[in-house]
């Protein structure tokens, strides 16, 4: 592999799901789903990847991703080193976007910027993607955590605060359906990974409404995080806070950080449709 980050593990690329939407289906176009999962493929790997590589991530023929990539470079998406592909800035252009032209998004930031400066804290919002959170708006503090996220990071849903908040407002149906699906990884001695255990905590983060989440992600880390809803009552994203276990008890999450996090919530619930 060439330069696979350190990251914890995300779904393998959607390819075969998409193929499965297109049946029966005559306005699916399979050539752009098929390049989106190339795209996809490179998540993890800033050190870029062969084409070998990414057809055993997409399960794509080597032809088909050969005409892809060539395609791709041709538009400024990637540029070719010998066998090796790597995605250039110009593919950002995609996630800015979606990050100029979301309304959540773009309230979100002055509202995070107040959680932060008032609790000294970093603060986050982030949705829900196929059993991940995405990070789509930040607010760090001073202090640094080792987690090291930025807009963009992934991270699983079933053992962050946010996820759990997310998850929280599914269907049960869809609830269901994520956690029979299920594998988790243990990632500290305190990550739950019992699915049975996993759907009482997100119901019990149904009935509390809000999630805190102790050191299962990552050792020292510790969060907090709300639901937030539109106008309409649907949950949109969820917004958190991250600590860590040094500075703040989890009942200081309660009594303070938490009050910060749901007035913040309300401010984006007066505003978004």
């Amino acid at each position: 592999m060439h330069g696979k980050k350190s990251v914890p593990e995300g779904p393998k690329s959607g390819t075969a799901d998409r193929f499965a939407m297109r049946t029966g289906n005559p306005d699916f176009v399979l050539s752009l789903s098929r390049g989106l999962s190339v795209i996809e493929s490179f998540a993890g790997y800033p050190g870029g990847r062969s084409i070998v590589e990414i057809a055993q991530s997409t399960d794509l023929s080597r032809a088909s991703i050969r005409r892809i990539l060539h395609t791709l470079e041709l538009l400024g998406y990637v540029e070719r080193s010998r066998q090796v592909y790597r995605l250039k800035t110009q593919v950002l252009r995609l996630g800015f976007s979606f990050l100029s032209s979301s309304s959540v998004i773009e309230a979100a930031r002055p509202v995070l910027e107040r959680i932060t400066d008032s609790l000294h804290e970093s603060s986050s919002m982030s949705m829900l993607d196929r059993g991940e959170i995405v990070y789509v708006a930040r607010c760090a503090a001073s202090r640094v955590l080792a987690a090291g996220l930025s807009v963009g990071s992934r991270l699983p849903a079933y053992c962050t605060s946010m996820g759990r908040v997310l998850l929280a407002a599914l269907p049960d149906e869809e609830l269901n359906a994520y956690l029979r699906d299920l594998t988790p990884k243990t990632y500290t001695p305190r990550t739950i990974v019992k699915v049975s255990q996993l759907r009482k905590t997100i119901q019990e983060v149904r009935r509390q409404g809000y999630a805190i989440v102790d050191q299962e992600l990552e050792a020292g880390l510790r969060s907090i995080a709300v639901a937030v809803y539109n106008r309409s009552d649907r949950v949109v994203a969820a917004i958190n806070v991250g600590t860590h276990v040094s500075r703040v008890d989890q009942t200081t999450l309660v009594k303070t950080c938490l009050p910060a996090l749901q007035n913040g919530a309300q401010a984006l619930r007066n505003i978004l449709i």
